[in-house]
């Protein structure tokens, strides 16, 4: 936000919320950004062989690790499980490439 503010002459005294710069750079919400990019990997991940050590690393959970007190961290399957569900998505478009591409394309305003 720091370079979007730079790029319109404003600073953070001026007091412009961050919405009003976007839509006037034209840059899409970073948060929708990274989760287009979480699922672009997942759909590269899902694509490759299941004997690939890239699945295999990613997908399996080890059972006999300690966690720590209070909340469990959120791991890397699961946000991507909230994420296809919040983006009505599912997990079997992902063999059809275009498609998937289509799917979490997040569009520039």
């Amino acid at each position: 936000m720091r370079m979007l503010r730079w790029f319109c002459g404003h600073t953070r005294r001026d007091r412009v919320r961050n919405e009003v710069i976007r839509d006037r750079v034209g840059v899409a919400p970073i948060e929708e950004k990274l989760t287009q990019h979480r699922l672009r990997w997942f759909g590269h991940v899902q694509r490759r062989p299941p004997e690939a050590p890239v699945r295999n690393g990613i997908l399996e959970l080890v059972d006999n690790v300690k966690r720590g007190r209070g909340r469990p961290k959120l791991t890397w399957d699961e946000s991507v499980k909230r994420d296809l569900k919040d983006w009505n998505i599912s997990k079997e478009i992902v063999l059809d490439r275009s498609a998937w591409r289509l799917a979490i394309n997040v569009p520039e305003p």
